[in-house]
């Protein structure tokens, strides 16, 4: 269930990036501005966010089976990324990278609660295999490019399609909830104040959103910095390409994921997830620095990056899930999602507008920094509090 859970999620998740990866065909093709380019990446986010949002008010993933959910979704998921195909104007297809954002809310935060059905021992492995499925189909669509070069933009459009349908032929035929189910809810919007009222909680997503200031404005900019890099004569170029690159980068963080799953299961979720928002925050300090190279150091410091920035994030929702009431686990992590995405939106919106800015991309992930040192001391409070000792590896 394990594999099954995760080979659907690495499938669906394609659609997230699937226009990103295609963003200087499309830049070329409609004529695109700076504003409209990064409202293609940034509707996502904020169609995560509405679905979010949405489904935690109505405590949705905790009444609704996730398998049918999970599968609707996903549906919808390929229909919205497919249109990609059929739009000719910018507008329509903001509209639809929205509405993908929106469907993929229906699958991600409920495989998080349907995976912790199946764990209670190594839940934080299992989340963190989770996340790096995540991680992978988030740079599926990099490689994909990568693999087509020469080839028509549509042809990552209808890879990443098709490889969403088979994801939800595998959520409706193959998967199920586990042995340690939370149990079903009643509708009670008062559930979602939880996150702003309890201190532990409110700890845990603290951090959270400290790490996601800093996570997906590194995915989403990561190919235009290597490609200005390109432009600067940086030679030879890490991996051949800036797609090469920026898929070895987000790829790499299926290490991290697991790592931080082992290691968040054996000396707790707080040091765990405060360590790698260490590492994480250093990096994007240190990567301007290597912006006109050696490029080997530009790859290792890219790499260790792309490890540890996305190496604590499914600790934060295996935290949620010890922390929060069990009868709304899946509101308490949608809620928790959809906040973080919300803060996504933000980054992503301001790190090309200060590369702008400044001249150039290489200082503009500093802005990535103050997250990561936030999420670092609110884990480091968690740690301190008797609550602690309910998390995995308790406050060690």
């Amino acid at each position: 269930m394990l594999a099954l859970i995760c080979a659907g999620v690495v499938g669906v998740l394609t659609t997230w990036f699937s226009a990103t990866a295609i963003m200087p065909e499309l830049i070329a093709a409609w004529g695109l501005s700076t504003s409209q380019a990064a409202w293609l990446t940034n509707a996502v986010q904020l169609g995560f966010v509405a679905g979010a949002l949405a489904a935690s008010v109505v405590n949705l993933p905790d009444i609704v089976r996730l398998q049918r959910l999970m599968t609707i979704c996903a549906l919808a998921a390929a229909a919205a990324n497919a249109g990609l195909l059929v739009v000719t104007s910018p507008t329509a297809a903001i509209l639809l990278r929205f509405l993908t954002g929106v469907a993929l809310a229906g699958v991600y935060p409920p495989a998080l609660k349907l995976m912790a059905t199946w764990f209670l021992r190594g839940r934080g492995l299992a989340l963190g295999f989770l996340i790096g499925a995540l991680t992978l189909g988030s740079s599926m669509p990099h490689l994909l490019r990568a693999l087509t070069e020469g080839i028509a933009w549509q042809a990552v459009v209808i890879g990443t399609s098709l490889l969403t349908l088979t994801s939800a032929a595998i959520f409706a035929l193959l998967v199920r909830e586990g042995p340690h189910a939370f149990g079903r809810a009643v509708f009670d919007p008062r559930q979602c104040l939880q996150v702003f009222t309890q201190r532990p909680l409110w700890l845990a997503n603290l951090g959270y959103f400290g790490h996601m200031w800093e996570l997906y404005a590194m995915w989403a900019w990561i190919l235009a910095f290597g490609a200005a890099a390109a432009e600067g004569g940086l030679q030879p170029f890490p991996f051949g390409s800036p797609s090469m690159l920026s898929f070895v980068v987000v790829a790499s963080g299926v290490a991290g994921c697991i790592l931080g799953g082992v290691l968040s299961d054996r000396i707790g979720r707080c040091l765990t997830t405060a360590g790698m928002m260490a590492v994480s925050g250093a990096c994007a300090l240190l990567i301007g620095w290597l912006f006109d190279g050696p490029g080997w150091a530009l790859a290792l410091v890219a790499g260790v990056w792309g490890i540890s920035v996305v190496g604590d994030s499914a600790q934060f929702s295996a935290a949620v899930t010890e922390l929060a009431d069990s009868r709304f686990v899946g509101t308490a992590v949608t809620l928790q999602l959809g906040i973080g995405f919300a803060l996504t939106v933000v980054a992503i919106w301001g790190v090309p507008l200060l590369a702008e800015a400044l001249g150039g991309w290489r200082w503009a992930f500093v802005m990535l920094v103050p997250g990561p040192v936030l999420g670092v001391w609110a884990m480091l409070r968690l740690r301190a509090l008797p609550e602690a000792a309910r998390l995995a590896g308790g406050a060690r």
